[in-house]
């Protein structure tokens, strides 16, 4: 999702934030017993040839992009509806930053909450992978 290019009628901002801290080994068995199809259902093609590019770091990379994807939806708040896991992407720039681009669902969700702009910091380190994600929302769309 890029950021709103409209005009807002209303001045009042606020922050939504969210974050998911879970160990890498959760994601490392789901991916060693489902393989593909596990892949599949929770990544992008793009996010999965990322991830793959590093074979020694590629189960910390999905647990980073899982837990981004976990504190997206935590920021979105869907209301009794769950959101296809690949309708939330997690891009990694040429500068070497990461960005989220919503898709479907999330995207549809992200404009009705009035989410301007998302921002998420993805950190990994011995057994967990961090994710924070932060919303600018602007009430009065």
């Amino acid at each position: 999702m890029k950021p709103a290019r409209r005009r807002r009628t209303s001045s009042s901002a606020s922050v939504r934030v969210g974050a998911d801290l879970i160990h890498i080994d959760a994601v490392r068995d789901s991916i060693e017993r489902f393989g593909a199809r596990y892949l599949d259902r929770v990544f992008t093609a793009a996010e999965i040839e990322y991830c793959q590019r590093s074979e020694s770091e590629q189960h910390q990379r999905f647990a980073a992009r899982f837990a981004a994807k976990e504190a997206t939806l935590k920021v979105l708040r869907p209301d009794q509806r769950w959101l296809d896991w690949r309708s939330i992407e997690v891009i990694k720039t040429p500068g070497g930053w990461c960005e989220i681009k919503l898709h479907g669902a999330a995207e549809v969700l992200a404009e009705h909450a009035g989410v301007a702009a998302l921002s998420v910091s993805l950190s990994h380190e011995d057994s967990y992978a961090l994710a924070m994600v932060s919303a600018t929302i602007y009430d009065g769309v």
